[in-house]
């Protein structure tokens, strides 16, 4: 092995090859023959991420098997194996306290709706009806007006209107 000239220093061949602790481009380890090139992982993003959903039989499922857990990082292999966070556990641990299946069912996310009160409704109902009814009579009280100053008009005094 012949000496090179790196950064300014002589130091032996096969250190000029590797840079630091990473290796150069296109230069294989001493003694291993290059092989296939790995698969790239696909760099396309997915559109949506889309929110992963328990039911609440695997909730308890995975609770029991945690529960059963007694070596020393078994509960993190089982985490990692199904995919899950040391949070999740927590949360479930917490719904499963409220109360069992009924803490763990799955809840609509978003704003509660208002329960419909029959009375409000009736109320409403009767208050639209009352403007309705205030905007007739104003019409037919400009439509009296205009009969009566037509009339005068006319000539034609009936005091009947």
């Amino acid at each position: 092995m012949r000496d090179t000239e790196l950064h300014g220093k002589a130091v032996p061949r096969e250190s000029a090859d590797t840079q630091g602790a990473r290796r150069a481009t296109e230069v294989s380890a001493p003694g291993v023959e290059p092989g296939p090139r790995a698969v790239e992982p696909d760099p396309e993003v997915p559109e949506k991420a889309h929110r992963r959903r328990f039911s609440g039989s695997y909730k308890l499922q995975i609770l029991r098997a945690v529960d059963a857990c007694t070596e020393l990082g078994e509960i993190g292999a089982l985490l990692r194996r199904e995919g899950l966070y040391s949070s999740h556990l927590s949360k479930w641990r917490r719904q499963r306290d409220v109360g069992a299946l009924e803490g763990l069912r799955a809840r609509k996310r978003g704003r509660k709706a208002r329960p419909i009160d029959p009375q409000a409704k009736r109320i409403a109902q009767l208050e639209r009806e009352t403007e309705r009814l205030r905007r007739k009579l104003e019409q037919a009280e400009i439509i009296i007006d205009v009969q009566k100053k037509l009339s005068r008009i006319l000539g034609t005094d009936d005091e009947s209107c």
